[in-house]
């Protein structure tokens, strides 16, 4: 809960300033994995409150490696350490991914690796304040957020923000290169075409439940200048989604921004863990961390279709001659995109709706895995992650595919064309 000290707002915005871009050569990965938990025998059923309790229980049981934690639906998060090499960040999630779905298994349930629920309604399952304000708050403009906390699952990845410097591994580069090269990720492992088991017109239905929230909250910050300054501003002109109480219910302002209350400092001044509080509720497709999570990719389908994502996004920002190939070739999304911004663009609507369908997404698409694939050997990628790689290359890539038409193809009859 909130301490008692109010701070200024000039404070707020060294804080920003101070912990949003940790700069530095680019050393360490990491990735979140969420999941879906379902019934294997009855996918469409939902699962019982208090089997969910029973699982959610012997699952924080369990000796990992990873942070465990649970989405609003009873998603299933896992968020690996830190990892000096991507072959040491594989290895150990990978480890952590058997320990769980060994003692899923054992109670009937498993992982289902989709970008949104295929099968099911959207229910809330956690009943803390939080997410009692975030349904709240959401349900003021419609049903996305419910969809959004309840039904979606993702691969993140996490790299670090990069050299102050200038340069193919310096940060404004890299912040830049996450909005273009984020909708290429979002077209190739495009993997949510369904709700409740119908077509939905979208190959991520995920990304364009989040392109239908607030933008406020879940757009990036304006394009151009200094990342550090325009992530500040954004923070502090983003709604207040709650103001937290320990002795009555959590209030949920309507169009307070968080500069506004600090200004009025009404029904209280806010504090530094507000502030803090505050950065969690927002949700913008690359948000920075210290290091920089990239939130835009669907979770995969099977047990290592997630190390793919992986692999790629990070070969293409670590790799210098990777990230200088890739820019090159991302760049001239810009001008597709326009002047919004991610992923309320052109750019990015056409990756959720079309997938790689996209001709200009899937050109740009074929030369980052090229690229990607190249650097892997450099970096002392394994074996098994390579070709991880170049399946999934040759099997959707190269074919102008991702993973939803699999899911769409026994449907429409056309290879995902819906």
């Amino acid at each position: 809960m909130p301490d008692d000290k109010a701070i200024s707002e000039a404070e707020m915005e060294a804080r920003l300033h101070g912990i949003c871009f940790k700069t530095g050569p680019p050393r360490r990965i990491g990735v979140e994995l969420e999941w879906l938990l379902y019934d294997p025998h009855i996918p469409a059923r939902p699962i019982e409150a208090a089997r969910l309790e029973a699982a959610v229980t012997a699952l924080r049981g369990l000796p990992l490696r990873s942070a465990i934690t649970f989405e609003p639906g009873g998603q299933v998060e896992l968020s690996s350490l830190p990892a000096d090499s991507l072959t040491a960040c594989v290895e150990s999630a990978a480890a952590d991914l058997v320990l769980v779905r060994s003692l899923l298994s054992g109670l009937g349930l498993g992982l289902a690796g989709h970008g949104h629920d295929p099968w099911r309604p959207p229910r809330r399952f956690l009943t803390t304040p939080r997410y009692e304000c975030m349904e709240t708050y959401f349900d003021r403009r419609g049903p996305a957020g419910r969809s959004m906390m309840c039904s979606t699952a993702s691969v993140q990845v996490c790299v670090d923000a990069g050299h102050e410097e200038p340069g193919p591994l310096g940060m404004a580069r890299r912040w830049r290169l996450a909005h273009l090269l984020g909708a290429v990720l979002t077209a190739a492992f495009a993997n949510s075409p369904l709700r409740q088991g119908r077509p939905t017109g979208y190959r991520s239905t995920r990304q364009a439940v989040w392109t239908a929230m607030e933008p406020d909250r879940t757009h990036a910050p304006p394009d151009g200048g200094d990342p550090r300054t325009a992530w500040a501003h954004y923070v502090l002109d983003a709604p207040v989604m709650a103001i937290r109480d320990e002795k009555a219910p959590w209030a949920v302002p309507s169009g307070v921004t968080f500069r506004q209350w600090a200004r009025t400092g009404l029904p209280r001044p806010p504090t530094l863990d507000d502030l803090d509080f505050h950065a969690s509720t927002l949700f913008p497709p690359v948000r920075p961390r210290g290091h920089l999570e990239l939130r835009m990719i669907d979770a995969q389908s099977g047990e290592d279709g997630w190390i793919v994502p992986l692999a790629v996004t990070v070969a293409l920002f670590d790799d210098p001659q990777a990230a200088e190939t890739v820019y090159r070739v991302v760049k001239p999304l810009a001008e597709t995109a326009g002047a919004r911004p991610a992923p309320g663009n052109r750019l990015w609507r056409a990756a959720a709706r079309h997938g790689l369908a996209d001709p200009e997404l899937r050109a740009a698409a074929v030369s980052c895995f090229a690229t990607a694939l190249d650097a892997l050997p450099r970096m002392g990628a394994s074996p098994a992650i390579i070709a991880a790689v170049a399946a999934f290359t040759d099997r959707y890539v190269a074919r102008g595919r991702c993973p939803a038409d699999d899911l769409l193809a026994p449907l429409t009859g056309k290879e995902g064309r819906p």
